[in-house]
């Protein structure tokens, strides 16, 4: 008998907690797992007594389906969702729904969207994110594809998302084909970025500033009590104040290499591609390569030499710097990234409410933070926006934080102790607010050694010059081509 409301295919802990959620407001939920063996054990297990069917094939589970059939799939990105979109779509009709849940390349959404549509049926492709406990408690959600296809898991993916302080669901309808991963992937760089400049302001306050890991569980909880309050702020003050059976403090025990999955790299790779300035990600994303230098770094940290850290003057305010250089460096993390989703709209046309995904990434996924609803009311005052650094509030904040920022770099770079991001962030403000930079000198040379052509500041956009700087040279210009 057909009803279940919807059926996930894959039964790792994201899968189990969502289906379970689903459950949870009301819906009846079919599973199944290519491992069949883990089916009958969630089913006499976490969803023992519960709404959930267990099936054994696929086409046991489309049998199990209301029409018209939502089947989503929460396995590994890559070749596995490929796999089960065409294990899925001949027991599927035309009109049912293929949903893919997991991380996956945006480009590979667009060419299954394109694919599954051909096929006569209608495919999602939505970001999911906040972890584990997301899933379970309400993630945020962020699904584009076939726009026909909203409609239908519409009332599911509202009921399960996590919800906004005024009961607002973090989740809408983002765009078409790849727009939902993309944005998705996106929130990850952003995260990338969020996560590096807490640890740089965290090595500043450890090495530079002498401060206890009991010190700075209370800085931290204040912060989270201010403007950054946020989950990665909040988790940090947790994280500070955790200690084993033993006593210790766990994050000095943890060995300083970091790993990354790679939708920070996908991020810095789509802003390249459309040329965008996306430079703080970029540096979050290098600073995990750095990391994973351990041992080499470990050579160099004997061979090379640079100042000791020490730091002599007014702690108390330099911490509050800290706080402020950190505000401002985030609004330009997520200034690039609104500019990178821009870009993208562009290229892809993509029809993206920027508003609507600050509104999404309010509650759920790992980046919610408080800050997030003035990016919402800033696009509300102006949908076309060219720039959050160009909003009132985001200028005016900026402007206050700009003295403590640039203080918090001059003692960062005398002290000897990296901060990648937040000396990228303040170096793009800088940039953005320069009416000349000296790209003019590095035409000349182009020009120079590749005769690839100049605009003048004296002719028309769109006019190109080339000069026989050497008297050696010809006439004949090179192809022009702007980045």
């Amino acid at each position: 008998m057909a009803n279940a409301d919807i059926g996930l295919i894959g039964l790792a802990v994201m899968g189990e907690n969502l289906i379970l959620n689903m459950e949870s407001k009301g819906f009846t939920v079919a599973c199944f797992n290519r491992t069949v063996s883990k089916v009958d054990d969630f089913i006499n297990g976490r969803a023992k007594g519960k709404n959930i069917i267990g099936c054994h094939s696929v086409a046991q589970m489309a049998q199990s389906l209301k029409r018209p059939r939502k089947v989503m799939l929460m396995v590994k990105a890559g070749k596995a969702v490929d796999d089960f979109i065409d294990l899925v779509l001949p027991v599927l009709e035309d009109g049912d729904i293929i949903i893919d849940g997991g991380n996956s390349h945006f480009p590979d959404t667009i060419r299954r969207t394109q694919y599954v549509e051909s096929k006569g049926k209608l495919f999602i492709g939505t970001g999911v994110s906040g972890g584990e406990e997301g899933a379970l408690l309400g993630p945020s959600i962020m699904p584009g594809g076939s726009p026909a296809a909203w409609q239908h898991v519409k009332p599911i993916f509202q009921k399960i998302a996590a919800k906004t302080d005024k009961g607002e669901p973090c989740c809408d309808w983002v765009g078409e084909n790849g727009a939902g991963h993309f944005v998705k992937m996106v929130h990850n760089g952003i995260e990338y970025g969020d996560m590096q400049m807490i640890c740089e302001t965290y090595q500043l306050m450890k090495y530079g500033l002498g401060q206890s890991n009991e010190e700075m569980h209370q800085v931290f909880a204040e912060w989270n009590r201010g403007e950054l309050d946020s989950y990665l702020i909040e988790i940090t003050r947790d994280i500070l104040g955790y200690k084993d059976a033993d006593g210790k403090y766990v994050v000095d025990l943890i060995l300083d290499t970091a790993g990354q999955k790679g939708t920070g790299k996908w991020t810095v790779v789509a802003a390249l591609d459309t040329g965008q300035p996306l430079t703080l990600i970029g540096e979050a994303v290098f600073a995990r390569c750095l990391s994973a230098l351990k041992e080499e770094r470990v050579a160099a940290s004997k061979a090379l030499k640079g100042p000791k850290p020490s730091f002599s003057g007014d702690k108390k305010k330099m911490i509050d710097d800290l706080r402020q250089a950190l505000y401002a460096s985030k609004i330009i993390s997520y200034a690039q990234g609104y500019q990178l989703m821009r870009a993208a709209a562009g290229e892809y046309k993509w029809n993206l409410n920027y508003g609507g995904v600050a509104l999404m990434w309010r509650g759920g996924c790992i980046i919610r933070s408080a800050f997030l609803g003035k990016i919402k009311e800033a696009f509300d005052r102006d949908p076309n926006l060219s720039n959050l650094l160009l909003d009132p509030f985001f200028k005016e904040a900026v402007e206050k934080a700009q003295d403590s920022w640039r203080r918090v770099i001059i003692a960062a770079v005398q002290m000897g102790i990296p901060t990648p991001a937040l000396s990228t962030a303040l170096a793009f403000y800088d940039g953005y607010r320069s009416q000349r930079l000296p790209a003019n000198l590095l035409q000349a040379q182009r020009d120079y050694f590749g005769a690839h052509t100049y605009e003048r500041v004296d002719k028309p956009r769109g006019e190109f010059f080339h000069t026989n700087w050497t008297g050696r040279g010809g006439e004949t210009a090179a192809s022009t081509y702007v980045v």
